[in-house]
């Protein structure tokens, strides 16, 4: 699991994305696709977006919702939180010489 999120987290796109869905959670693949285009750094096409979701998705670090005809996207930390705790726990105690 650990793999797939370092691996979601490798492309500035996606990095791009999560910060977007970090400044205003629940938006939708519009939303998002217009913030993207409107902002710097380079055009994506709204096909590319999607994809990038669904690789963020699938990493678990974006959920969807879906109220009616829409589909929200909001930020999963919980798969960072589990990398974050197991670095953070201590080991075995270190022995002194």
């Amino acid at each position: 699991m650990a793999e797939d999120v370092f691996k979601a987290l490798a492309d500035p796109t996606r990095r791009r994305i999560l910060d977007e869905l970090v400044k205003r959670d629940g938006q939708t693949l519009f939303e998002i696709c217009a913030r993207l285009v409107a902002g710097p750094g380079p055009g994506l096409s709204r096909q590319a977006i999607s994809q990038h979701l669904a690789v963020l998705e699938s990493a678990g670090l974006v959920t969807t919702r879906r109220q009616g005809r829409y589909k929200f996207h909001d930020v999963n930390t919980e798969p960072l939180e589990r990398i974050v705790t197991r670095w953070l726990r201590p080991d075995a105690p270190e022995s002194t010489p």
